[in-house]
């Protein structure tokens, strides 16, 4: 595996070796040791998956507060996704920047995002399907977001959704006075 900084200080992107021969393909996707070599969080106590039916499906951006900020690592398992990690921690040299990276089933590729990021995808292609490691479990009332569209982040998306639920498209814009 190959580690990828980001835009976005502590983001990877995490690339596999994959070995092919007649059989097929082999490669190996996570390893403890490996992530704790290079100072990521090696546990996920919680995983999650994600359905999407529709081009132009958008989740996001969310995260969950202090004092359970979650750890995220994503990967397509079926289609391709615009990711994005957007960075609100105040004491980050990268607050208020944004990282994206294009997660493709193909080519088995992971998104590393650290705490105290809001995450947040667009689909790119029918039925797409995303894993997550979580590295705490999910705390209702510690559940954040912010507009995917907030001019004070100015995401780059490669287009304007088609799918989104209400309760994203309710999201309020951000202000520097909320805390995590």
């Amino acid at each position: 595996m190959r580690f990828v900084p980001t835009a976005v200080s502590g983001a990877f992107v995490v690339q596999v070796d994959a070995r092919s021969d007649g059989r097929g393909l082999f490669a190996r996707t996570f390893d403890a040791k490996s992530f704790a070599d290079h100072g990521l969080v090696p546990v996920y106590p919680q995983c999650n998956i994600s359905q999407n039916h529709k081009r132009g499906t958008l989740r996001g951006m969310h995260y969950q507060a202090d004092p359970r900020p979650e750890i995220k690592l994503v990967r397509a398992t079926r289609g391709r996704v615009f990711d994005v990690a957007l960075d609100l921690r105040r004491d980050s040299p990268t607050y208020l920047a944004w990282a994206s990276v294009e997660l493709d089933a193909r080519s088995h590729n992971a998104f590393y995002i650290p705490a105290g990021c809001a995450h947040g995808f667009l689909t790119l292609e029918d039925d797409c399907e995303l894993f997550y490691q979580m590295s705490e479990v999910y705390v209702s009332e510690l559940a954040r977001g912010v507009r995917w569209d907030d001019p004070a982040f100015s995401i780059a998306w490669p287009f304007k959704p088609s799918v989104i639920s209400e309760r994203d498209a309710a999201l309020e814009s951000y202000s520097q006075e909320t805390s995590l």
